[in-house]
């Protein structure tokens, strides 16, 4: 694991830290496996429920590394895109956790996650239209998934940015911190989410990523195999009886 990209596991959640302060955390190659990697160990290990990705120092993530890529690096990791993330993210959740800035590439790797915190007055936007680009890195696909159409038109058009603020009003930031915040609220978050079943977690993550795409017919039977699955489970039957008995479930992941 390069040390531009750190990663800390406990209580479940796996950490992922994008390591370049002075660089606003643009990726590079090095940061894209990283990242890819940090990603493969989270879905890998038993012990970890939920991820969290965050950036060093004064902001969250700037996007693709400029230098680097006039000098012929390409910050893409097969099979998972650009930032070793966009294309396909981890099995289990992921969380960003922002604070001062997640714009170009860097608001795409937060599209690409879950859910999202944000510290108040950071700035969320993809300004590629401003420098004769598009964002494509996956922006233009996922906004008008979650937010209405002329809203995400308006963000990929103008190029201007919005706070964190204006964002959680549109339903695309889940909470909002105080500035210095957001990681402590991102755990918040991570530790309601690891506290639940694990298959259960992964089934609802997996059924609710596809439903966008999926026609009535297909929801019914995609959810319906996957369900099955779930309430065939020990641990389906360790929440009932947890319940029962008024005690804290033992998951055991299978």
């Amino acid at each position: 694991m390069s040390d531009e990209v750190l990663t800390e596991a406990g209580g479940g959640v796996l950490l992922i830290t994008l390591n370049r302060p002075q660089a606003r955390n643009a990726v590079n190659a090095s940061v894209a496996r990283g990242v890819a990697d940090a990603l493969d160990r989270l879905d890998a290990d038993d012990d970890l429920q939920v991820g969290i990705l965050t950036g060093a120092g004064k902001g969250f993530c700037s996007g693709m590394d400029l230098k680097a890529f006039v000098a012929g690096e390409r910050p893409h990791v097969e099979g998972r895109g650009f930032a070793g993330l966009v294309q396909r993210g981890p099995r289990k959740p992921l969380i960003a956790a922002i604070e001062g800035f997640a714009v170009a590439g860097g608001f795409e790797v937060a599209l690409g996650c879950d859910l999202i915190v944000a510290a108040r007055g950071a700035r969320l936007g993809i300004p590629e239209a401003k420098r004769g680009l598009i964002a494509a890195g996956g922006a233009l696909i996922r906004l008008p998934k979650r937010i209405p159409y002329h809203l995400a038109m308006e963000l990929a058009l103008t190029g201007d940015p919005i706070d964190a603020e204006r964002a959680h009003a549109i339903g695309l930031v889940n909470r909002l911190a105080d500035p210095g915040e957001a990681l402590a609220a991102a755990r918040e978050l991570a530790a309601a989410v690891a506290a639940n079943g694990p298959l259960a977690i992964a089934a609802s993550k997996q059924i609710l990523s596809a439903a966008v795409d999926w026609s009535d017919a297909q929801a019914w039977e995609g959810q319906a195999e996957l369900a099955e699955q779930v309430f065939d489970s020990e641990d389906a039957r360790e929440g009932a009886t947890a319940f029962a008995e008024k005690r804290d479930p033992v998951w055991k992941g299978r």
